[in-house]
């Protein structure tokens, strides 16, 4: 569960969680509605997208106090964040975080992730026993994520779980075909979850639980819950995705059941 991003304004969707105590409450939410991962981005005082280490510190510490989620920050931040700042996230001591397995073009902006920055970020995630969700927007990343596991070994916990983020303008498109395509590149043995941005949310949705793969949804990646119908709060797109996990026979896991499935410690 993803609730907040990077790119959304609070002003134009006032039901965004920007604030520690809107984002913990929203965690509590999908929690009880079935999530069990939540994929942190942070805001200031002025809602505005922030990698500030003492916030990022709080936040991690409110969320374990008030769910027992894992907790994942971002380590992509804004498009406009450094990449000292974005290596530093790892000093909160999340559960995991994501690492994104090459550049992109995000809309009209570039998401700037080039192989030195990748490796170092990958090595300090098994040097902190912090698990990495490898983030993949096109087919191109999964042979970086090849690279990086021949050349530096397997993630802390021993489980390569990987992130298909599909519908970025820039990225892979968000169709089934494409699914199948890059799900057959991944590592042997590797999880895999989907993330459908904007319109082809439940296009993923549905060709991920057919599958066999995991779901991430929230307002980071859609904001239209239907045609013409905005999203009312991140709860209502877990519930959806859980009901339809377990429609499909594939219940969502408890938090307990995802930290062993993903060799993240136990806390």
């Amino acid at each position: 569960m993803a609730p907040t991003g990077a790119e959304s304004a609070k002003a134009d969707v006032p039901a965004l969680p920007v604030t520690l105590d809107e984002l913990v409450k929203t965690a509590q939410e999908c929690e009880a509605a079935g999530a069990a991962v939540i994929h942190v981005h942070i805001r200031d005082d002025d809602a505005r997208p922030t990698l500030d280490p003492a916030r990022l510190r709080d936040t991690v510490q409110a969320l374990r106090e008030g769910t027992g989620l894992i907790v994942q920050l971002s380590t992509g931040g804004a498009v406009t964040d450094p990449y000292e700042d974005r290596l530093r996230v790892l000093e909160a001591e999340p559960d995991g975080c994501s690492l994104t397995c090459g550049t992109v073009n995000f809309g009209d902006e570039v998401f700037m992730n080039p192989w030195p920055f990748m490796a170092e970020l990958y090595q300090r995630t098994q040097d902190l026993g912090v698990v990495p969700e490898f983030e993949l927007f096109d087919l191109g990343q999964v042979a970086a994520l090849h690279r990086l596991l021949d050349r530096y070994g397997p993630p802390f916990g021993g489980r390569v779980h990987c992130d298909l983020v599909m519908g970025v303008p820039g990225g892979m498109p968000g169709d089934a075909r494409t699914l199948v395509a890059a799900v057959e590149a991944l590592p042997e043995g590797a999880s895999w979850s989907a993330t459908g941005v904007g319109r082809t949310s439940l296009p993923v949705l549905f060709a991920a639980l057919s599958a066999g793969g995991h779901l991430r949804v929230g307002m980071e990646d859609t904001l239209t819950y239907a045609k013409g119908q905005p999203v009312s709060s991140n709860a209502q797109l877990v519930e959806r995705a859980a009901a339809l996990a377990r429609f499909a026979q594939r219940p969502p896991m408890t938090p307990e059941e995802a930290r062993a499935f993903l060799g993240i410690k136990a806390r």
